[in-house]
């Protein structure tokens, strides 16, 4: 195989690469197609000539580009949740809502009651656990266009905005 046509490839690449990072909806694809696209790229300086930009693509713009964005993809993608004190969710509307919550991608982190309201969470379960209180709209809104929301319904699960977040 020629230079040429390896290093036509690989350009070709570049752009395919670059299409499906933007277009990916799940942001763990994203973080994997946008370490593809700096090694893509990576390759192509190489084939060009320019091992030293190579090099600080591979390092910089793939290496830790990619584990700075891993470190803040796990620590944003939660929903973090204040139970009740001596109210438990029950398991069935547990495993409920952590299904309704994957679905966008969430994961569900639920703390305990009691503790002074702290500023990163997102909500909390009142009553016996079947009322959501949400802080962001964003949030209830994306929720409620997911199917989950039916199925939260269904064991008897509500929704509400937070008072003080109208």
């Amino acid at each position: 195989m020629s230079e040429a046509l390896l290093l036509a490839a690989v350009l070709a690449l570049l752009p395919v690469t670059a299409l499906l990072t933007v277009g990916a909806q799940h942001p763990g694809r994203a973080l994997v197609l946008r370490g593809m696209l700096g090694a893509v790229a990576s390759l192509a300086y190489a084939l060009l000539g320019a091992a030293d930009v190579a090099l600080t693509e591979a390092l910089v713009g793939t290496l830790l580009a990619t584990v700075l964005y891993a470190v803040a993809l796990r620590s944003s993608m939660v929903v973090r949740l204040e139970v009740a004190a001596g109210q438990p969710l029950t398991p069935e509307r547990e495993t409920v809502l952590r299904h309704w919550l994957e679905q966008a991608h969430l994961r569900l982190d639920l703390q305990p009651g009691g503790v002074p309201e702290q500023p990163d969470r997102h909500g909390s379960l009142d009553d016996d656990g079947s009322r959501l209180v949400l802080t962001s709209a964003t949030l209830l809104r994306t929720l409620q266009g997911l199917e989950g929301a039916r199925r939260w319904q269904e064991v008897g699960g509500r929704v509400a905005l937070s008072e003080q977040h109208r």
